[in-house]
């Protein structure tokens, strides 16, 4: 597929630089960080942004100025976007982003932008959903884009497209990629038009979608969380999947700051809610399957899918019942099992809450077998599960 930069103008041969003056309207020096500052006569002094705990690199180095901005052409951003990406490539590559505004598909990382007028990116306007791309299948694609849509509606963003038109359009997407094991991130935007509060200024919804690979090594070892001192969104929020995911970011860096994988949130009640971006479960000691209701939380894809295959174990003899219900702290934590269960994790052994550990402290069976399940799911499921792309 041809790149979207061959068609962008040609580079300035030089780059004029802007030049930023700074009046005085401080008698003292303004500090935004020990290492640089805002003096009194308008000028930076040279330094380091303070890097936060995750960060590597400074985000400005001491040997550039401030004042020295380059003025870029559109394909000299194009250039230093390609290079930045190339400098700092991690373990998920993208392999290609559909876009409404745009009117096709481009396989070019350095073109997968979204409108910074975007009532999305700059108001929080938008819902997303996931679908994994295993052996060539989309996984519960209908089931992801029938959530879609629903949190689309209490977002009250229109759409750009009808029902089916949406899941060709995200199917071609993947067909381009290329992908056959991955996953397919996609969006529902109010669409672009201004910086105004109210969308009205928006011209058009719009539908986004990329194809991510990921290089990251599954591991399905047994995690600890924490009780999550982050507030939970209120139910009309939580239960639509929009893009206003600072709760759910500030919950994960809690428990990675605690040393553990995920942080849960209890609902207002005090009855155990969700993780930051995936469900909960237990087995009793009764070897019964509970699960918390989806009254104030996301209605999971995976979570309910998980409910359904573990009808097999209760056949099997290997869960007494499956229970969806209200379930407490003390309940929880004194199951034989723990799990958390999602697109990302799939289903993932939980063997300390908190300073309690859970059960045995080891991998149970049940979240074994659920993922076994889960995964042959992906692999072999029936066609109301497995949508087949056309490469």
């Amino acid at each position: 597929m041809a790149s979207l930069s061959a068609s962008l103008p040609k580079p300035f041969s030089k780059s004029p630089l802007i030049s930023i003056k700074y009046t005085d309207h401080m008698s003292n020096s303004l500090v935004f960080s020990p290492t640089i500052s805002f003096t009194k006569n308008g000028s930076f002094k040279e330094g380091r942004i303070l890097r936060s705990s995750n960060q590597t690199e400074a985000l400005i180095d001491s040997s550039t100025k401030i004042a020295d901005i380059p003025l870029l052409s559109c394909s000299e951003a194009i250039e230093r976007m390609n290079a930045n990406r190339e400098k700092h490539r991690g373990k998920q590559q993208f392999l290609a982003m559909y876009s409404s505004i745009m009117g096709g598909i481009t396989t070019d990382p350095a073109a997968m932008l979204i409108p910074i007028d975007d009532h999305m990116v700059h108001r929080g306007h938008g819902v997303f959903d996931t679908a994994a791309i295993m052996e060539g299948h989309l996984y519960e694609l209908d089931q992801h884009l029938d959530r879609i849509l629903r949190s689309a509606s209490k977002a009250k963003i229109q759409l750009p497209f009808d029902r089916e038109s949406i899941r060709k359009i995200l199917i071609q997407t993947v067909s381009a990629s290329k992908c056959r094991k991955g996953s397919l991130r996609y969006w529902l935007s109010a669409g672009p038009g201004d910086f105004q509060l109210s969308p009205s200024g928006c011209h058009q919804p719009a539908l986004y979608a990329v194809v991510i690979q990921d290089l990251s090594p599954f591991d399905s070892k047994g995690i600890k969380v924490v009780t999550s001192s982050v507030p939970i969104k209120h139910p009309q929020f939580a239960t639509t999947k929009s893009v206003n995911y600072l709760p759910n970011v500030l919950s994960k860096m809690e428990a990675e700051e605690k040393g553990a994988f995920a942080a849960i949130w209890l609902d207002n009640d005090g009855f155990v809610a969700e993780g930051p971006n995936m469900n909960a479960a237990f087995v009793t000691k009764e070897k019964e399957l509970l699960m918390p209701d989806f009254e104030k939380i996301l209605s999971g894809c995976t979570a309910k899918r998980v409910l359904t295959l573990a009808e097999g174990l209760v056949r099997e003899g290997k869960l007494s019942g499956i229970r969806v219900a209200k379930v407490t702290v003390e309940e929880g934590k004194k199951a034989d099992e723990m799990m958390l269960i999602g697109s990302g994790v799939v289903v993932c052994p939980v063997l300390q809450w908190d300073d309690q550990v859970i059960g045995d402290g080891k991998e149970g069976p049940v979240a074994k077998s659920l993922l076994n399940l889960i995964m042959e799911d992906m692999k072999s499921g029936p066609p109301s599960v497995r949508v087949p792309v056309p490469y």
